[in-house]
């Protein structure tokens, strides 16, 4: 039986693919453009050269998506081998240059010699439908949150007072931004009104937000430069926020939809600590499958909450932070630690005993341990309890 690998650098427009044999031989090259008819020729083309092909890819998504989909439709097997470990891996060939070409032939040969390869596997509509909504999400998210620190910075130009007064995340206080941004236009305008304007425009608390702002506009009565123009940049900012707000409350809705349509929602959401939006990051990141992963030990050190030993010579017993993970997987599992501490009595009672201890915050918050438990949740299918279920011997 006739062994081929075939590595294929992705890219936006176009990719390159080597194939080779058991001995490393080159049997092809060749540029390939990013379309169905391109890679289904190319894919008939390595096929004809052996019995059995592997593939490598240097993309999980994106410019790779098409070429990835066409292998599994094929019931091609695709392992991914990550930029930086591509880079690493060639310093042992031969000569210096980097051309699409050569890094194709790395990743072919990185496929015939390695064992311990990430192998891409479909994932089931719920969860990429979760992946794509999750990653719009954590866009805007960001969005919101530079367009808040610029709100921030120009209303600190003209009106420091109200801008440490105003949590500028929150509706009311961007809807009041929307209306006014200038001490003198607030003196001018006085509580009664304000408040009148604030609640035709349904602002919880409108007498406390009202008075905070007066109060603000009454210690500053000096105006300074460019006021006009950046209370206008102020008004504008604070619509973005606020419209920015209402995309993510209705991709929340959608998340929760799509989410309650997995298998596993029950399971995952009744760990204290991981709700809705976490769970589903949760998902998208792992795509669910705990076979792909084999142990919890590798789930965590997927997720960055395992420590790597670092040693050398004499020295033992020295770990140290994995360099090599999914960073969104290793936030949801700190956040929602974090959660489980201020809202579950026992996660609170055994941060306490452990800080008592003398551990440090990032070691008492229990991530590591999570990881244990929610995997024996999806091993079992059921859902968390504070008290583990009897177990009876055979």
């Amino acid at each position: 039986m006739a062994m081929i690998w075939a590595g294929i650098d992705a890219g936006k427009t176009h990719h390159h693919c080597v194939a080779i044999d058991e001995s490393g031989r080159r049997l092809l090259s060749r540029r390939v453009a990013n379309d169905e008819p391109g890679l289904l020729e190319l894919l008939a083309d390595v096929l004809a050269l052996g019995d059995e092909v592997t593939w490598g890819i240097d993309l999980a998504d994106g410019g790779a998506a098409l070429a990835i989909t066409i292998l599994f439709n094929h019931a091609q097997p695709v392992h991914y081998l990550s930029g930086r470990a591509i880079h690493r891996a060639s310093e042992s060939y031969r000569g210096e240059g980097k051309t699409d070409a050569r890094d194709a032939a790395v990743i072919a040969d990185q496929v015939r010699i390695r064992r311990d390869l990430h192998a891409l596997r479909t994932d089931d509509e719920t969860v990429t439908d979760l992946r794509f909504l999750v990653g719009r999400r954590t866009d805007l998210v960001a969005d919101r949150t530079r367009t808040v620190n610029r709100l921030r910075a120009q209303l600190t130009d003209i009106f420091p007072g109200l801008e440490r007064a105003l949590d500028l995340t929150t509706t009311g206080p961007l809807m009041l931004l929307t209306g006014y941004q200038t001490p003198a236009s607030l003196r001018r305008t006085g509580k009664k009104r304000l408040e009148t304007w604030l609640r035709n425009r349904r602002v919880l608390r409108a007498d406390r937000l009202a008075e905070t702002a007066l109060e603000a506009a009454g210690r500053q009565h000096t105006s300074l430069p460019g006021e006009k123009l950046t209370a206008q940049l102020v008004h504008t900012l604070a619509a973005e926020v606020m419209a920015l707000n209402q995309q993510v409350a209705e991709l929340d809705k959608a998340i929760e939809t799509r989410f309650r349509e997995h298998r596993d929602f029950e399971v995952i959401t009744s760990m204290p600590g991981l709700g809705v939006i976490l769970g589903a990051e949760f998902l998208a990141a792992t795509g669910g499958d705990m076979s792909h992963f084999g142990t919890p030990d590798r789930l965590a050190g997927f997720g960055g909450v395992a420590p790597v030993p670092r040693d050398s010579g004499k020295i033992s017993g020295n770990l140290r932070r994995p360099r090599r993970y999914n960073r969104r997987l290793q936030r949801v599992f700190y956040i929602s630690a974090l959660f489980s501490i201020r809202h579950c009595e026992d996660s609170r009672r055994f941060y306490d005993r452990k800080r008592s201890e003398g551990k440090r915050h990032i070691q008492a918050v229990l991530a590591r341990r999570r990881v244990n438990v929610l995997w024996a949740l999806l091993r079992d299918g059921r859902t968390y309890e504070a008290v583990p279920p009897n177990t009876h011997a055979a």
